[in-house]
């Protein structure tokens, strides 16, 4: 599956069984260069997911222009 195609969760779930495995030891070099590098991936996919959803808060949550109808625009009575 490539990693563009990942859900947040897929890619953390992933994400943290190479961690798991990479604790546990009992591996080769190559093995373990091989699930760091796929750990570097999968924490940018994380990454770029997060980011993307401050983002859309952010947005959600930036305040109207002047002039319109908003909570923060209307006197309390």
């Amino acid at each position: 599956m490539a990693d563009e195609k990942l859900t947040y969760e897929q890619a953390r779930d992933e994400l943290a069984d190479v961690v798991r495995r990479l604790e546990a030891g009992g591996l080769t070099l190559e093995e373990s260069l091989s699930l760091w590098e796929r750990g570097e991936k999968l924490a940018t996919t994380c990454e770029e997911w997060l980011e993307g959803a401050r983002a859309r808060l952010a947005a959600t949550l930036k305040a109207p222009a002047e002039g319109e109808d908003s909570p923060a625009n209307k006197a309390p009575f």
